[in-house]
C-alpha cells in the first residue's frame, strides 16, 4: 500500500476554509478541475465528472464538522490503484487567521509502480489545493 500527504497554509479562518470545503458535494465550488458534482445515497455517494468527462465515483467513509475533517473511498475512477482512501481536513495554526490544509491518501498501486501512484495523488492533491489558495483569495481588483 502506498500513501502521499499534501498539505498548505491559507491566509484565512479554519472555519472559512471549513465552510467552503466541508461539504461532501462542494468540490465545483473549489476545484476547477471538478466541474460537476451529483450526490446520491442520502448524501454518502459523489459522482464526480472531471474536466476529460471521466467519471469518479466516491463514497463517503467519515465526517467530523468539529474537527473538520472527512474521509472518503473511491468506488469507481480511471486511476490506476484500488483500495484508495483519502482524508481531506483543515486545523487551526499557531498563527491567528491561518488554517493549514492536509489531503492525504492511501491506495494500492495496478499497474503502476508505488512512485507513480505517489506522484499521480501527490500531483492532484498539490494542484488542488493550490486551487483552492486562489478560490479564497481572489486577485486584487485592477484600477
Amino acid at each position: 500500500m502506498a500513501t502521499t500527504t499534501a498539505s498548505i497554509d491559507i491566509a484565512a479562518s479554519p472555519d472559512r476554509v471549513w465552510q467552503l470545503i466541508g461539504g461532501f458535494h462542494s468540490l465545483p465550488d473549489w476545484l476547477p478541475c471538478i466541474p460537476a458534482s451529483e450526490l446520491g445515497d442520502g448524501g454518502r455517494r459523489r459522482r464526480l465528472v472531471n474536466e476529460e468527462g471521466d467519471v469518479i465515483i466516491e463514497r463517503l467513509e467519515a465526517f467530523d464538522n468539529e474537527a473538520r475533517t472527512y474521509s472518503y473511498s473511491i468506488l469507481q475512477a480511471p486511476f490506476p490503484v484500488t483500495g484508495y482512501r483519502s482524508t481531506l481536513s483543515v486545523h487551526e495554526t499557531p498563527r491567528q487567521d491561518t488554517a493549514r490544509v492536509e489531503w492525504s491518501g492511501t491506495f494500492t498501486p495496478d499497474g503502476i509502480s508505488d512512485d507513480d501512484a505517489i506522484t499521480l495523488f501527490h500531483g492532484i492533491y498539490t494542484q488542488g489545493l493550490t486551487a483552492l489558495i486562489h478560490t479564497l483569495t481572489p486577485p486584487p481588483a485592477s484600477v
